[in-house]
């Protein structure tokens, strides 16, 4: 199948998650996961009707945007991210989702462009506890949040999380249900957070009925991925 054929079975599978959860149509927004995937298949999937793609590696991500500064892209950053790293990433990014550490979020600040408009930055949250992955703790997360919050040049948004792989429905629910009651609880001072960035491939529908707002699809929009 190609890649706009497989974007419109994304977008049904989206909207019937949205259905089945009685969310309002729309309220869930997909961010194709374009990592390893040539400039190419991105602009195939923007004249497919695309707009947002997720970056996981900064230099290839860069190049993407340099390649494609003719399309009218959101471009998201979702990898972890190093401190040597950061102004690049500020430079070029429209979202950063996987902040994970205050200095990550004030060099980000201090060098985004006067002439752009505010950095959008999720926290991540170790939502599973996983030593493999990046991401705070949600005992850290008010104190992060706040602080991150008052730094200028960048609107914090929300939170994001990759939780471990699980195949049963119900399980998977849990660490989203986890996520978006801290999100909820942050809303009581920082009203302006209204993103939940959580769900992929094989545990979207799962994310979606929690309150996904961003879900972030690759493999099934552009194939499996080469490493090599």
């Amino acid at each position: 199948m190609s890649i706009a054929e497989n974007l419109q079975d994304v977008y049904r599978r989206i909207r019937a998650a949205e259905s089945a959860a009685g969310r309002q149509p729309g309220s869930v927004q997909l961010l194709a996961v374009s990592k390893t995937k040539p400039a190419e298949a991105v602009r195939e999937a923007w004249q497919a009707g695309q707009r947002a793609f997720g970056e996981n590696y900064v230099q290839e991500g860069v190049d993407k945007v340099q390649a494609l500064a003719d399309l009218a892209i959101d471009w998201h950053f979702i990898g972890p991210l190093q401190s040597n790293k950061t102004r690049i990433v500020a430079e070029h990014f429209h979202w950063v989702h996987s902040v994970d550490r205050l200095k990550i979020a004030q060099r980000l600040s201090e060098q985004r462009p006067a002439d752009l408009p505010p950095l959008n930055l999720c926290l991540q949250i170790n939502i599973s506890g996983e030593d493999s992955k990046s991401g705070i703790s949600l005992s850290e997360l008010p104190a992060l949040a706040h602080t991150v919050a008052a730094l200028p040049n960048i609107q914090l948004r929300g939170l994001m999380c990759i939780p471990a792989p699980c195949t049963d429905p119900a399980q998977q629910r849990l660490p989203f249900q986890q996520l978006a009651t801290a999100l909820s609880a942050l809303q009581h001072d920082l009203p302006q957070l209204d993103t939940l960035s959580m769900g992929m491939t094989d545990d979207m529908d799962a994310a979606i009925a929690e309150g996904a707002t961003w879900v972030r699809i690759g493999t099934a929009i552009f194939g499996a991925r080469n490493y090599a």
